[in-house]
């Protein structure tokens, strides 16, 4: 159970699930390292561990019910760091649900809000009839005063868990339930600090000293606040209809922007944008067209437009497709060949002898 898991600091070896010094230190003591508790299931019986681990999330987070394919041998893992009333919990666990109803909530509701940032798995969060999807290095958010269903999906996740309370965090309430739900990311601008600042915690306690976790706890508000306050900011309140169809030209436009690099992918796309790769997907499944069809396609249009450039003569095709993102020459070839009927070499050709070649007209593509 989560009141009786031992607490204790972990040296080296308790990152392999070795036992550690007990905490905490004899009193008078300058303690290195931040006050944690540990759990882990493998110090359990297998029939017994999926049910400390139920009471072990509830007792962290918030009263919740819990349900997993895998409750025989249930394996999962948890730290729970300590900073003068928030708290962080790294942890990897197998796949599971987590229902917070309207009947627990009644029951007992600390008023915190809980972040969980993805470092491995991918997962998605059921809340007022919507449904998000969050993948690795992103944030889902939680308020754990509205019911949700939280799932992961068949990997095991890692992930670090915040719990802030409610009346810590430095912004009018009502702003802050605002940005709860709105997709955040940790692979730029405020979310890469808080995420840098978490990986750091969740990595390294021992180069902290037990007096200086209500500092750290400080810190760790700022940033949660600041990364809802920017989340507000990029969401122009805006009516849904009317903010998807702002949101999907600003991801064409940047599609169109970003062509020449050849990294350029589904989840590129949407970590640039703050959401996750299944709500990009969603957005155009409504233009008709897959985000990685419209990145080939406006990709060998311009490729195309190059090699009918009196101008680019010299320029040879495999520079063209390098300069269009296209990173294997053979793999351009076929492509083209595919969408046009011939290869670049005659389309090139004809089209500079002045003979206009037959292009069709590739899916999604309008006749000028």
């Amino acid at each position: 159970m989560a009141g009786n898991v031992p607490a204790r600091r972990p040296g080296a070896a308790e990152a392999d699930g070795a036992g550690g010094p007990v905490w905490p230190p004899p009193a008078g003591a300058d303690p290195g390292g931040l006050p944690e508790v540990v759990f882990s299931t493998a110090e359990l019986p297998p029939e017994d561990r999926f049910d400390h681990w139920c009471e072990l999330m509830s007792a962290t987070h918030a009263p919740m019910r819990l349900s997993t394919a895998h409750p025989a041998g249930f394996q999962a893992r948890q730290r729970v760091i300590d900073l003068g009333g928030a708290l962080i919990w790294p942890a990897f666990f197998q796949p599971v649900t987590f229902h917070r109803t309207a009947r627990l909530i009644r029951q007992s509701d600390p008023e915190n809000y809980h972040l969980s940032l993805v470092l491995r798995g991918s997962g998605g969060v059921s809340r007022d009839r919507q449904e998000v999807d969050v993948g690795a290095r992103e944030y889902h958010t939680n308020d754990t005063s509205r019911p949700c269903v939280i799932w992961s999906r068949r990997e095991t996740l890692h992930t670090v868990g915040v719990e802030v309370p409610k009346a810590l965090l430095p912004l009018p309430r009502a702003r802050a339930e605002r940005a709860i739900g709105i997709p955040m990311s940790s692979r730029s601008g405020v979310g890469a600090l808080l995420a840098q600042f978490l990986r750091q915690l969740a990595d390294d306690t021992a180069s902290f000293r037990a007096r200086e976790a209500p500092r750290l706890g400080l810190v760790l508000v700022d940033l949660v606040a600041a990364m809802f306050a920017h989340a507000l900011e990029a969401d122009r309140e805006l009516q849904p209809h009317t903010h998807r169809r702002a949101l999907t030209l600003r991801i064409k436009s940047f599609i169109q922007q970003q062509l020449p690099d050849p990294e350029l992918s589904p989840g590129t796309i949407a970590a640039a944008h703050n959401i996750s790769t299944g709500y990009l997907h969603r957005l155009f499944r409504a233009e008709g067209v897959t985000v990685s069809a419209l990145v080939r396609r406006s990709r060998l249009e311009r490729a195309r437009a190059d090699l009918a450039d009196p101008g680019l003569t010299a320029v040879p095709i495999h520079a063209i497709a390098a300069r269009w993102g296209f990173s294997q020459a053979a793999e351009f070839s076929r492509a083209f060949r595919a969408a046009y009927g011939m290869p670049p070499r005659e389309y090139r050709h004809t089209a500079l002898a002045g003979r206009a070649p037959v292009v069709p007209v590739l899916p999604g593509q309008r006749v000028r």
